[in-house]
């Protein structure tokens, strides 16, 4: 069996695992607050983790200030609570608009 084959199946199998957990745990395992509120607390700093290495770099460095300014415009509509096709399209044309003013 090829290496690359039995990494992509044990991967497979771990995320599975992972899904089949919840249902399955459900209603056997109380957590107690304070946990759930770390959990809470960790998922929102891993997704702001993302969010910033995604508009802030490209490739080894700086994507430039277009970009987070883009992310940034669709945040501001997003917590306005526009429609999920009016955020895009907004972050989309604001990052558009200022790389088209020369804005790197």
């Amino acid at each position: 069996m090829n290496a690359y084959l039995a990494c992509v199946l044990v991967l497979a199998a771990g995320t599975y695992a992972f899904r089949l957990a919840g249902p399955v745990l459900h209603g056997r395992i109380e957590l107690p607050a304070r946990v759930q509120e770390l959990l809470t607390v960790g998922a929102t700093v891993l997704l702001v983790a993302l969010l910033a290495t995604g508009a802030l770099t490209e490739g080894h460095g700086f994507a430039g200030w277009a970009r987070p300014i883009g992310v940034l415009a669709g945040g501001v509509l997003a917590w306005r609570k526009a429609p999920f096709a009016v955020v895009v399209v907004g972050a989309a044309a604001t990052t558009a608009l200022l790389r088209l003013a020369g804005v790197a």
